[in-house]
């Protein structure tokens, strides 16, 4: 399967030439996917049912014509490697990676097996393609966020919070890069003063966030 085929998938687009090849082809085509949450995770469990059900549309159905092997984050980071380790040796077809963090351990663990991935903010500031519209490598899909989405950002909670002065931006470290200096633009037209909150874990998050908040935000 080719990774455009398989965004037409993701992305629940209606593709019949795409169903027509499925039924015509005789080959099981093998698709590994590396999920960031647990497999009882309800949201989780919603995102893969909507994966097999597009599947399943464009006449990819498992066992038939498609083999789908997952691999989920039951303890944390070590996991997801040790599961993207697991899924590339394999030699699948297709790896699936669902979110930044589980992106970079799939870029980590092959840069020949085509990647698509999805909820990935600003795939091309963080580095993972060249651009949106011509990817490179062997790495393609969605993003959720795009610096030029902050603007909106700002201008909403203008609206419902009209006499709040400072705004922050929490990022991990090393993430988003384009998003704090297209926030440290825009904010001051809207009355904002911008702070940018910058973490290396999550255990660092509570600690932030209470910190900024004892900071006076208002007239």
């Amino acid at each position: 399967m080719k990774r455009r085929e398989f965004i037409t998938i993701a992305g629940g687009a209606a593709a019949w030439p795409l169903a027509a090849r499925a039924q015509q082809s005789n080959r099981i085509r093998r698709v590994a996917v590396l999920v960031g949450g647990a497999e009882n995770d309800p949201e989780t469990q919603a995102r893969v049912n909507a994966l097999e059900s597009g599947l399943l549309a464009l006449g990819w159905a498992k066992g038939r014509n498609i083999q789908l092997e997952y691999r989920w984050a039951l303890g944390g980071q070590a996991d997801l490697r040790n599961g993207a380790a697991e899924l590339v040796a394999g030699a699948p077809d297709l790896l699936v990676a669902s979110g930044t963090s589980v992106l970079l351990i799939a870029r980590e663990a092959t840069q020949s097996i085509p990647i698509v991935f999805m909820l990935v903010s600003d795939p091309e500031g963080a580095g993972f393609v060249t651009s949106l519209a011509r990817p490179g490598g062997n790495l393609t899909g969605f993003t959720n966020f795009e610096p030029s989405i902050t603007g909106k950002w700002l201008g909403i909670l203008k609206e419902v919070a009209p006499y709040v002065m400072r705004v922050g931006i929490l990022r991990y470290r090393d993430m988003l890069p384009r998003f704090p200096a297209m926030f440290d633009t825009l904010a001051p037209s809207f009355g904002f003063e911008p702070v940018e909150i910058v973490i290396s874990s999550a255990d660092e998050l509570e600690r932030a966030v209470d910190a900024l908040a004892k900071q006076s935000n208002v007239d």
